[in-house]
């Protein structure tokens, strides 16, 4: 990667991920571009472009301008509010991600999107998720990214292009507010934890997602991508985990720094059936064995760092 092009670079893991190559690559090398500008770090501390993914011509004549080598295309509606609007996530999510693959086969570039545990659905293994399994989702998101999975698959063997997907778990950040996904419950609970001393969920008690800390969903990025290609064998997409919890779970940690933390519930019924379609947890052997893939933080590290750096 040395000219890195990024869309949706203002959202939940691009504004994060935007900094972190900066400062790896250099700041001119890293192409920031999304709906609009803001005064953001991510927008301002670099190179940055207003890019619709929707528009063709744009991408592909900015990505271009910039003589992109490596594509990593972020931008996309997350699965509650797609449930909301699912004509609009389709035009989005699928038509941006076939606009950005064609960046990448006009360029010769290299290609990311990522992918998500909401590819898998009811019928899928609860239990530790193989990587190679059946995946029927019941939301538009999760169509979304199966329908990404196979196309950027596609665009490999059909075209030559170097696609690399991760399946990300629930990501957890103390740069970003909530945005929209179904597992943004254990985010918002670090927040109210500390302003308020309690939390109200929207998923019920009992319910295991499998998450991970930011900053190693933006590791496990950058050593795909550096990763040698012919050790690749699934591309598209590698399951990658940190933990698995339910919400007693995490409140008892924030209690061992907030003793007095208490959570309560008031169940949406709409997030709660996306997140029982999930698995409780999933088998991560191909990413570790294919490229090396590592977790550094478990739930009691996370915890710890989460409400240390929102306190400041």
């Amino acid at each position: 990667m040395k000219k890195i092009f990024i869309t949706g670079a203002l959202g939940q893991i691009g504004s994060e991920l935007t900094i972190k190559l900066r400062n790896i690559y250099g700041t001119d090398n890293v192409i920031a571009t999304d709906i609009r500008k803001n005064d953001s770090e991510a927008a301002q501390s670099g190179p940055f472009e207003v890019v619709d993914v929707t528009d063709t011509k744009t991408m592909i004549e900015t990505a271009r301008k910039y003589e992109a080598d490596t594509i990593i295309h972020m931008a996309a509606l997350l699965s509650a509010t797609a449930e909301k609007n699912p004509v609009f996530a389709w035009n989005l999510n699928m038509g941006g991600l076939m606009n950005a693959l064609e960046s990448a086969r006009e360029l010769k570039a290299q290609f990311f999107t990522p992918s998500s545990i909401g590819a898998f659905g009811p019928s899928t293994p609860k239990d530790q998720t193989p990587q190679d399994t059946i995946q029927r989702p019941t939301t538009m998101y999760g169509v979304n990214k199966v329908a990404g999975e196979l196309l950027a698959d596609y665009y490999y063997h059909k075209f030559g292009v170097d696609t690399r997907g991760l399946r990300f778990p629930g990501l957890i950040s103390y740069v970003t507010p909530p945005g929209g996904g179904t597992t943004d419950y254990a985010v918002e609970i670090y927040y109210e934890a500390i302003k308020n001393g309690r939390y109200t969920s929207y998923i019920d008690k009992g319910t295991y997602m499998d998450m991970m800390y930011m900053p190693d969903a933006l590791n496990a990025i950058i050593d795909l991508m550096e990763a040698d290609s012919s050790k690749l064998i699934h591309r598209n997409s590698f399951n990658v985990t940190a933990m698995s919890f339910e919400p007693e779970e995490i409140a008892a940690e924030i209690r061992n720094s907030i003793p007095g933390f208490e959570i309560s519930y008031d169940v949406d019924p709409a997030r709660q059936q996306i997140a029982d379609s999930w698995p409780n947890s999933i088998d991560a052997t191909a990413a570790k064995e294919e490229w090396g893939f590592k977790a550094e933080y478990d739930l009691e590290k996370m915890t710890i760092d989460m409400l240390e750096k929102l306190k400041k």
